[in-house]
C-alpha cells in the first residue's frame, strides 16, 4: 500500500523491522524502544491498551533474541524481523500517518553514530605499516612492506 506522499507502508515496516532487530542486540535498544513507544502513541487510533500490546510484542522479541544461544541468533534474527514486519505493517495499515515518522526513525537509526566505528591504537610499530580499511581488503599475491629507509 502506497500512501499519498509516496511511502510504501510495507517497505517502511520492513526497514524499521530490520533496524529494530539490530538494535535489540545492542545497547541502543532502550532508545529504540522509547522511539517506538512515541510512534505507537502518536498513531491516530492508538489507545493506551493497544500501545501497551505493541510494546509487549517488542519486549518479547527483544527477550527472545537476547536469551537465545549465540549459534541460534542469526536464524532467530531473521524470524523476528519477519514477525516485526507483520506487526509494524499492521500498525501502519491502521495508522498510515505514522509512516513518515517511522521511516525517519529507521533512516536515522541506520546512520553510524559519531562514536561508533573503528578505532585503532597503534604503538611500538617500528619497521611495519598499518592498514586500516572500512571494508574487505584484497591484495592478491602482492606483499606490501615498509618503505626502504623509513623507520
Amino acid at each position: 500500500m502506497i500512501m499519498g506522499d509516496g511511502l510504501d507502508l510495507m517497505q517502511v515496516a520492513a526497514g524499521a523491522a530490520a533496524v529494530l532487530v539490530a538494535d535489540m542486540a545492542k545497547k541502543s535498544w532502550k532508545s529504540a524502544r522509547e522511539a517506538m513507544e512515541r510512534i505507537f502513541k502518536r498513531g491516530g487510533a492508538a489507545d493506551e491498551a493497544s500501545v501497551e500490546q505493541e510494546l509487549r510484542l517488542l519486549d518479547t522479541a527483544h527477550r527472545r533474541l537476547n536469551e537465545s544461544k549465540e549459534s541460534e541468533r542469526k536464524d532467530l534474527s531473521k524470524r523476528l524481523e519477519q514477525e516485526l514486519l507483520i506487526q509494524l505493517g499492521a500498525f501502519l495499515q491502521k495508522n498510515p500517518e505514522s509512516a513518515p515518522e517511522l521511516k525517519e526513525w529507521a533512516d536515522q537509526s541506520e546512520q553510524p553514530e559519531a562514536v561508533a566505528g573503528v578505532q585503532a591504537v597503534v604503538r611500538d610499530n617500528t619497521g611495519s605499516q598499518v592498514l586500516i580499511a572500512g571494508r574487505d581488503v584484497s591484495t592478491g599475491n602482492f606483499t606490501y612492506g615498509a618503505p626502504k629507509g623509513e623507520k
